[in-house]
């Protein structure tokens, strides 16, 4: 998703580059390990994320190495409010930005997911859809600065510094506000 791949000159390749959006992109992926169907998984929680609360990911803090061994070695994950989404929603997210890739859900149990919401909880959850609507109606008011490194184009990412293996597992440290 967004390009996010290794880069190659024709006959060149230096596995130490990589394009994409650094919020979007998988820890596994930042650290140079293979791509996969659940490095897009990934991703897919990132866009659930900017559904879920109209904002991108990381908007208030540089793209840089910084951030990438915060995602890789600690485990960090956008902030989301319990006001922005049904906890099913977020539950799921969650899920999808799971630092074990193994953890993450495939795209057929993503879409199941999604038919359970429609189907068997419709009334409820739908009820829960629009009261997160009106809350994010309010939080539109709300001016938020974007940090002036914070970029959301695909772009060479130097990743020459050494997160290729985690120090230790990596860890989920997701954040739900519960207010």
């Amino acid at each position: 998703m967004g390009l996010c791949s290794l880069c190659e000159e024709v006959g060149k390749t230096d596995e130490s580059k990589l394009c994409g959006v650094m919020p979007y992109m998988a820890p596994e992926v930042l650290r140079s390990n293979p791509y996969t169907q659940a490095a897009d998984i990934y991703s897919f929680g990132m866009i659930m994320y900017v559904i879920a609360t109209g904002k991108q990911p990381f908007s208030d803090r540089a793209h840089d190495l910084y951030l990438a061994l915060d995602i890789c070695e600690d485990g960090i994950r956008p902030k989301i409010k319990e006001q922005e989404a049904p906890r099913c929603y977020i539950d799921l997210m969650e899920k999808c930005l799971d630092a074990n890739p193994d953890n993450r859900p495939n795209a057929i149990e993503i879409q199941e997911s999604f038919k359970l919401f429609k189907e068997q909880q419709q009334y409820e959850i739908e009820g829960q859809f629009k009261e997160a609507d009106k809350y994010k109606e309010i939080e539109a008011f709300i001016k938020r600065n974007q940090h002036p490194q914070a970029i959301y184009i695909s772009r060479v990412l130097n990743l020459d510094f050494s997160i290729s293996q985690p120090i230790y597992e990596p860890q989920n440290s997701i954040d739900v506000k519960h207010i």
